[in-house]
């Protein structure tokens, strides 16, 4: 197996914490822009994409500033992360994600987390 590489990606959303954090810590929110469907129970969200489901764990989280999942079936220490930032000066709300991908992978994950929280920017009202 070959080691993933671990990457940040930053997003600026016209958001508040508390709203962004709802669609980045609740099932009904992760269904509404990261995947098909998110159902869970406890610690354990299944993901649910065209009917192919991925389970996922959550490792840590912290009310309106960051939720840590780790997919199931990952035999590293690899996770995915979303985290809040508020800008103290300005208050400007950044999303920093952070993710694990292969090296022939990387450019090709980060371009699926910009369409998705593309997508969660429509959900929010955020351009």
């Amino acid at each position: 197996m070959s080691d993933k590489i671990k990457f940040e990606i930053e997003f600026v959303i016209q958001s508040s914490p508390q709203m962004l954090y709802q669609y980045l810590a609740t099932p009904s929110g992760l269904s509404e822009w990261f995947a098909d469907n998110v159902n869970s129970r406890g610690e354990k969200f299944t993901f649910i994409w065209d009917g192919a489901e991925e389970d996922a764990k959550l490792l840590k989280r912290k009310t309106d500033e960051f939720v840590r999942f780790a997919w199931e079936e990952a035999d590293d220490d690899s996770y995915f992360e979303m985290k809040i930032i508020v800008d103290e000066i300005t208050k400007d709300v950044s999303l920093f994600i952070t993710d694990f991908a292969d090296d022939d992978e990387v450019e090709e994950s980060k371009m699926l987390w910009t369409n998705q929280v593309s997508d969660l920017k429509q959900v929010l009202g955020s351009s």
